[in-house]
């Protein structure tokens, strides 16, 4: 049998050489993992801390929407009863209110539905898609 004839380049590489190359990736990697590591350190405090932030803005939210909903009844109530001073029957006064009410509802519910188009986050999912294949075309025929 014969033996195989070793490469040149590792032929001519001397003993040294090759444990100080192991050991320049084996410290590459270690700060590679270093690196890494204070990267996702970081999204993990930042999520925690939106988390936070997301939860005291829902909780606010929330609040803001009880007191304008209170607001909202208290105009309408005066309204109706504005209505009622000027000689309006009291029951159609309530029945205009229930109509403002019902048609305030329905253009925030349209509102809703076409704001409802960017929650798929449409435009990233666009990005992240390959790119349809190119058509190639013949330039070398006149």
């Amino acid at each position: 049998m014969t033996r195989p004839v070793p490469d040149i380049a590792t032929a001519q590489e001397p003993v040294g050489e090759g444990s100080t190359l192991l050991n320049e990736a084996k410290a590459l990697w270690l700060e590679f993992r270093g690196l890494v590591h204070d990267r996702v350190q970081l999204v993990a405090l930042e999520t925690q801390q939106a988390g936070k932030s997301l939860v005291s803005m829902v909780i606010s939210g929330v609040a803001i929407g009880l007191l304008l909903v209170t607001a909202w009844l208290g105009l309408l109530s005066a309204v109706i009863l504005w209505l009622i001073y000027l000689g309006l029957m009291t029951s159609l006064a309530i029945l205009l209110g229930v109509i403002a009410n019902l048609v305030l509802a329905a253009f925030l519910y349209q509102s809703m539905r076409r704001q409802s188009r960017h929650l798929g986050w449409p435009a990233t999912l666009r990005s992240l898609q390959s790119a349809p294949p190119m058509k190639e075309s013949n330039n070398d025929n006149p």
